[in-house]
């Protein structure tokens, strides 16, 4: 085949070199895609034409041949080169692939339900900074008006966090109790997470237990971003902070419950350090331009003002998060 190959390259050289006509580049573009056929490497090409070009004109200057021999040098270095690029690139596909797959089972596995309690709206946003999100949202709720949420980080990225957020779900699932105290919740999670998974990892939980018969919010954290408490009435914001280790750290560690009363045009705001520690080009984003943002769409829906937080601090960081973005916001209405 290499013979043939080479004897159509030949005729088309000479009689390109006759009539340098559009039909003989054409015939040239034809045989180029059957060396790609047939494998045959650039230096192998050169070769190819440098043989059929002393089978034409014999009689060139020695400095001719002597600058094929260097080019057809430097066309197995760079030949090799492009092997190993077009290995990477391909493998890079394949990984490309597996991570869109992967990234769809998650999505799948821990889809949650937000809860639809008289009194409360509800919104929710979490938008990876990669292919796999290292945050988790979980919801829970029952007919008598309770509705807990847990929003988890896990200080890691990718598969392994992954792997993560499935165990807290499982966990999660198995206490299947919307009125369960938060201190109870984080406890029986710290177990799980403490036995199962790598020494090197570690995650933060908020977990708020909202009861709508009372109107009170009742949370506690293991060492989470703290929420945000905004009152409508005194259009004021305060954290709600809560003693805990990190999930995973000890499987003795303790964690409190803490209660706030929430009136009606008051927002909690649970979210990831994703959110709060956003960069500009100048520095980290202040949270008072946060508190401004949520002033100026105070009066809109969970999920308008979710959205809107999510718009405005991607646009400050010219649309390239640096970590996953995710929060919760409950709105007593």
């Amino acid at each position: 085949m290499v013979q043939i190959i080479e004897s159509q390259y030949k005729e088309i050289l000479a009689q390109y070199i006759r009539e340098q006509s559009e039909q003989n580049l054409y015939a040239g573009q034809i045989l180029s895609r059957q060396f790609l056929q047939e494998n045959v490497q650039p230096e192998e090409v050169i070769s190819m034409h440098k043989a059929a070009l002393a089978g034409l004109h014999g009689e060139l200057p020695d400095e001719v041949w002597h600058s094929f021999d260097l080019l057809i040098e430097m066309m197995i270095s760079y030949g090799m080169a492009n092997r190993e690029r077009q290995s990477l690139v391909q493998k890079q596909e394949e990984l490309r692939v597996e991570m869109d797959l992967a990234s769809h089972v998650q999505e799948t596995l821990l889809k949650t339900q937000r809860p639809e309690i008289a009194g409360l709206d509800v919104g929710v946003i979490s938008v990876p900074s990669r292919a796999m999100n290292g945050d988790y949202i979980y919801f829970v709720y029952d007919e008598s008006g309770s509705a807990g949420v847990a929003v988890a980080d896990v200080i890691g990225k990718g598969i392994p966090a992954a792997l993560c957020m499935s165990m807290i779900k499982f966990g999660l699932d198995s206490l299947n109790d919307a009125a369960a105290h938060p201190s109870d919740v984080l406890g029986v999670i710290n177990r799980i997470v403490e036995k199962s998974i790598d020494d090197s990892m570690f995650i933060s939980m908020f977990y708020g237990q909202y009861n709508a018969e009372d109107g009170r919010l009742t949370y506690g954290s293991a060492g989470h971003e703290p929420a945000l408490l905004y009152r409508a009435e005194t259009d004021t914001f305060e954290e709600l902070r809560a003693r805990g280790l990190l999930l995973g750290v000890s499987p003795k560690a303790k964690y409190e419950d803490r209660s706030v009363q929430l009136h009606t045009g008051d927002l909690v705001i649970a979210m990831t350090d994703g959110v709060t520690e956003g960069r500009t080009e100048v520095g980290f984003i202040d949270h008072e331009v946060i508190f401004d943002m949520v002033r100026h769409k105070k009066d809109a829906s969970a999920q308008e003002i979710a959205e809107y937080l999510y718009e405005e601090l991607s646009r400050m960081q010219q649309a390239e998060l640096r970590d996953d973005f995710t929060l919760v916001i409950y709105k007593k209405s």
